[in-house]
């Protein structure tokens, strides 16, 4: 079998590691996998789309006319030259909204020569107008028709129009053109939220959650890294992202600090925009795409807090869970599936009180406490084997699908 999964980036970050363990993962099994990228390592099998100075033009043009995905010609019709030549039994979509992808060209291609097709929502971009999020504004015009978008300034900006009723009518057209069609969500409730919109009419509409090595995302020791960071005697509460924006729940986690008790910390890993100013008992630790370094991230924490309002899936959560770290996470989105029973705990209100009560409880039971049913909770719902071996058996699924 022939796979190209196509995504905004290769080897880092969240998607893009998910892109090349799958495509590793079918090549060790003797299939041919490929990845079309526009910015990432290079893979052994990979094919790049455009250059920064193309993705800049698009997203310049998008802003002016406030239309995404619809420049990049040329470098699409390179991938689609690229795809001809490869002749794949599969094409795997995965992030396109990142200013390098002409979206007509490319699925109308798809849908002309009935190349099965497979969808992973990551967010929730393919079936609104532009937003890869729309609940912490509480905006649901994309289950009958966008427009007038609240979040025309945020994610994607568009300067002057708002063309988020078009966008989303295009991508309905042509989304839905495509004989055979899977569309997967990453938890089910973006699974859920995929079935009330246009992309219920996928010949295959399911769900399969990302994955965690658990070789690697394991409890080690950190004795020594809480000596030279000067937190022998602190409960240590992290969070992890990439980039912190409002969204993420920074805003939660400054407010947070000013309530916690003398003997916690906070640790955030990930970029943070240098004006902000945190306080004394949040210490900030620059994005790392070192995954040693993150797992004694996680080990070294008595738990992972999770203030983010819009998760589809929430990575970060998992790999605390396979270090044994008990999480605490708002009740919203994808959160609440992916804390186990006994492996931390959902804020009903979503208050930085009601966390910091939680956060009280598990100071109080320990960590070990709860160590055992995260592994355990990990290894039942984020195997790589198992969730990887999902994704098989559904191309082999749309592939012979009439």
């Amino acid at each position: 079998m022939k796979v190209i999964q196509i995504n905004a980036i290769n080897g880092i970050k969240s998607t893009g590691r998910i892109c090349t363990e799958l495509a590793d993962y079918l090549n060790n099994l003797g299939h041919e996998a490929y990845i079309a990228y526009a910015s990432g390592p290079p893979y052994p099998k990979g094919f790049r789309i455009g250059n920064s100075l193309d993705r800049k033009i698009h997203a310049l043009l998008s802003r002016i006319f406030g239309l995404q995905a619809y420049f990049s010609i040329n470098s699409t019709k390179k991938l689609i030259s690229y795809i001809d030549s490869i002749k794949p039994d599969i094409v795997h979509l995965h992030n396109l909204h990142s200013n390098y992808i002409n979206l007509e060209l490319l699925l109308k291609y798809l849908a002309t020569n009935n190349i099965p097709t497979v969808i992973t929502l990551h967010d929730c971009w393919f079936f609104t107008g532009k937003c890869t999020h729309y609940t912490a504004d509480q905006c649901f015009k994309w289950q009958t028709e966008c427009g007038n978008c609240p979040r025309l300034k945020k994610n994607n900006k568009s300067w002057f129009f708002d063309r988020t009723k078009k966008m989303q009518r295009d991508k309905s057209e042509w989304l839905t053109n495509i004989p055979r069609l899977a569309v997967v969500g990453v938890s089910k409730w973006i699974t859920e939220e995929a079935e009330k919109s246009f992309l219920s009419s996928a010949k295959v509409l399911t769900f399969i959650y990302n994955w965690t090595y658990m070789e690697i995302f394991k409890p080690v020791e950190t004795n020594e890294l809480r000596k030279k960071m000067g937190l022998t005697n602190k409960f240590i509460i992290i969070g992890v992202a990439s980039t912190w924006w409002l969204s993420k729940g920074l805003y939660k986690y400054i407010e947070l600090a000013k309530i916690l008790s003398d003997d916690m910390i906070i640790i955030l890993v990930g970029s943070m925009s240098k004006s902000v100013n945190l306080p004394k008992n949040i210490i900030h630790i620059k994005e790392t795409h070192d995954v040693k370094e993150l797992v004694y991230i996680y080990s070294m924490a008595d738990a992972l807090v999770n203030l983010s309002m819009e998760e589809t899936f929430g990575k970060v959560t998992a790999e605390a869970l396979a270090c044994g770290t008990p999480v605490v996470a708002l009740n919203s989105t994808a959160n609440p599936e992916l804390v186990g029973n006994g492996c931390g705990y959902i804020a009903q209100n979503n208050t930085v009180e009601e966390v910091f009560e939680i956060l009280e409880t598990i100071k109080s039971k320990g960590k070990a406490f709860y160590a055992n049913n995260c592994i355990k909770f990990a290894q039942n719902n984020f195997n790589p084997e198992d969730r990887m071996s999902d994704y098989l058996s559904l191309y082999y699924r749309i592939i012979n699908a009439d």
